[in-house]
């Protein structure tokens, strides 16, 4: 049959089988909420200090949020800012917003007034709920915007009693404003925007990633399925709320009726007790979180005698810290994505002759980023310039393109840059990395983070992965540091463990065993690393520092 007529063929299955109310409903986690609130409705849903509350309770306060901003005149399209901690607030966001069409924009809290003032102006927000804690940086970025304010509403949480209210109501005075029946509804499309998350804008302006119903409904089933996370797990969060909305971890925490253990911050001290006394099952963190825990007291730790999930993003997890992990009971599980692709959208997924494998072997295993999530459609490794997949022989270097349903509808306002990132029908990341012949993707460096020597490609990560060898580092990172006569070398910075000396030679000495010379850092630098608040390092400010270092020589 030629195409024409192939193309006329009337396909029985397409006649008088079309959607309709019965058959197709909108994906959205906003159904999760929903039917937890209705089958398990005095399942415990947050936990906060002395506050616990249950699912129904928690879907009626959600109904409220969305009820009172609907009285505001929120509704389809409009922005909702939030800049609050890790707090049952922060989570009733995530449902009351939504539910009246509207758009959620999590703040990074870490931001400066500045920062904060663009995205604003930049969202479009009608409406910001903000913690005291920040009072000061939301005063001035209200001062800094040049549209219109939004109006703002203080949410006092008794666990932080600092800080000043600067709204000009109260959050639990807002919601008492609106209807805890409130009739919502799901979105009409669930290609309709959920939420919108800033990346970090370290050169310009930072971009406003826009997700979909569809995407967050996808993502937080993929996150039980990569978990294999049981029904009513107990979640810490240890992992900021606002952070790619937590990876979709609210919505996941609804659709299993888990618990939520509120963190405003990250603090052994704090984190321990409440694993013991809630029988925390799942925690997620950058490497640094965890290596905190790590290396707390053992005396923090007494009394814990269950294991604990936990997912690691944000670099791969060197050998100490799995070992570590190991040590006192937590189970790690590396995942890698970005705003993009809300947030984990690859996970290396563990095979059973792994566990038998000595510790070196199994860190250099989990260390890559892996492959998709279940419900991601693919992750590959391409020439950039062709699009054509690498050879899988674990050298290659290309970059790594996600393509499926877990991904963004694309950067708020700036076509140009959503184009650019959509070129040849994948999301490009700028993460360069090779592809093994199983299958799985391991990051060599960002594209801007890669040091050219003499002509040589120094991978950074490559050289970061020997420092985490040496038992005196705690964190790593290397950056480049320009030169006379090779353009430019690789510089170390380190953080070492409490009660270390530093001694440069030492880990230069180290290196030299473990990598070919030309790779060696010329420089170490010791002290405290700067970071961001979800635990990664900030490489910009160290690549700042070297080039006003030299500039000054």
């Amino acid at each position: 049959m030629d195409g024409d007529n192939f193309r006329m063929r009337v396909n029985a299955y397409d006649q008088g089988l079309d959607r309709n109310a019965a058959n197709h409903v909108a994906l959205s986690p906003l159904s999760f909420l929903e039917r937890s609130a209705r089958v398990y409705p005095e399942r415990i849903a947050l936990v906060h200090g002395g506050l616990q509350q249950t699912w129904a309770h928690t879907y009626r306060r959600c109904r409220q949020l969305a009820s009172a901003l609907a009285q505001r005149g929120v509704g389809l399209g409009d922005t909702v800012a939030a800049m609050l901690p890790n707090t049952p607030a922060m989570f009733e966001a995530h449902f009351g917003v939504p539910m009246v069409g509207a758009v959620l924009n999590t703040l990074n809290t870490r931001l400066d007034p500045e920062a904060i003032a663009f995205m604003l102006d930049h969202g479009g927000a009608k409406v910001l709920l903000t913690d005291r804690e920040f009072s000061g940086t939301v005063t001035r970025a209200l001062a800094l915007m040049t549209g219109p304010r939004p109006a703002v509403v203080d949410v006092d949480d008794a666990l932080h009693p600092g800080g000043e209210l600067v709204g000009e109501i109260g959050y639990e005075a807002f919601l008492q404003q609106g209807d805890p029946e409130f009739a919502w509804a799901l979105p009409a499309d669930e290609w309709d925007a959920i939420a919108l998350n800033y990346t970090s804008g370290t050169t310009g302006n930072p971009k406003g990633v826009v997700t979909h119903h569809r995407g967050a409904y996808l993502n937080a089933v993929s996150n039980v399925v990569t978990w294999e996370m049981p029904r009513h797990a107990v979640y810490l969060w240890t992992l900021p709320m606002f952070h790619c909305n937590g990876w979709c971890f609210p919505w996941t925490m609804a659709l299993q009726a888990g618990t939520s253990i509120c963190l405003r911050r990250v603090d052994p001290a704090l984190i321990f007790p409440l694993v013991r006394e809630h029988r925390v099952t799942h925690m997620c963190g950058a490497p640094i979180v965890y290596g905190l825990l790590v290396n707390a007291p053992a005396s923090l730790r007494e009394g814990i005698t269950h294991r604990v999930e936990g997912l690691i993003a944000g670099a791969a997890p060197p050998a100490a810290i799995i070992e570590g992990c190991e040590r006192i009971g937590i189970d790690i599980t590396h995942v890698y994505g970005l705003t993009e692709v809300y947030g984990p959208a690859a996970v290396c997924a563990k095979q059973e002759d792994w566990a038998g494998l000595p510790i070196e072997e199994r860190a250099r295993l989990n260390a890559r980023q892996g492959v998709a999530y279940p419900l991601q459609e693919a992750v590959t490794v391409v020439d950039p310039e062709t699009m054509l997949p690498v050879p899988a022989d674990g050298e290659t270097i290309g970059e790594i393109v996600f393509r499926g349903n877990i991904v963004m509808k694309g950067y708020l306002k700036n076509p140009a840059a959503t184009q650019e990132a959509f070129a040849g029908g994948w999301f490009h990341t700028g993460d360069l990395a090779v592809m093994f012949p199983d299958g799985y993707v391991k990051i060599k460096d960002r594209s801007k983070d890669v040091i050219i020597s003499g002509g040589e490609n120094i991978s950074s990560v490559e050289v970061e992965e020997v420092l985490y060898r040496h038992p005196a580092v705690l964190v790593a990172a290397v950056v480049a540091k320009p030169d006379a006569k090779w353009g430019e070398v690789p510089c170390a910075f380190v953080e070492l463990r409490e009660g270390v000396v530093p001694v440069e030679a030492d880990i230069i000495d180290f290196c030299r065993l473990h990598m070919a010379r030309f790779k060696v850092p010329k420089q170490v630098v010791f002290g405290v690393l700067p970071k961001t608040s979800t635990g990664k390092i900030q490489k910009f400010v160290l690549r700042e520092q070297m080039r006003s270092a030299s500039a000054i020589e």
